[in-house]
């Protein structure tokens, strides 16, 4: 069985109107929140008890396809991290900001 493959947008191709659509929601931002404080994670890890896989993988989704995150195969697992370094080249001090006002405070519906 061949690894899954996961659509990322490269980092030219990020654009603010996306970027700032995955950030809207409560649920995806304390999703990027928990990135930025603890790094790298299973999928399975993030926001486990109070949202169900489903309404995670779409959240996940979003991130991946908007180029807020990068999700990688490993094993049976979907590790997922920041892509902070991108974001950061294409609108410096955007997740700084947006976390400052409401990422430490996000937290799932």
């Amino acid at each position: 069985m061949s690894p899954r493959k996961f659509f990322h947008p490269d980092t030219a191709e990020l654009t603010l109107h996306r970027v700032l659509f995955a950030l809207s929601d409560p649920t995806r931002l304390a999703v990027v929140s928990d990135l930025m404080r603890d790094g790298e994670r299973a999928s399975g890890d993030l926001l486990a008890e109070s949202v169900p896989r489903s309404t995670m993988t779409h959240h996940l989704k979003i991130l991946r396809e908007a180029g807020v995150t990068r999700t990688r195969p490993e094993g049976m697992r979907c590790l997922i991290s920041l892509r902070r370094e991108d974001v950061d080249a294409r609108f410096p001090g955007l997740l700084d900001a947006i976390l400052a006002h409401g990422g430490a405070e996000a937290s799932a519906p």
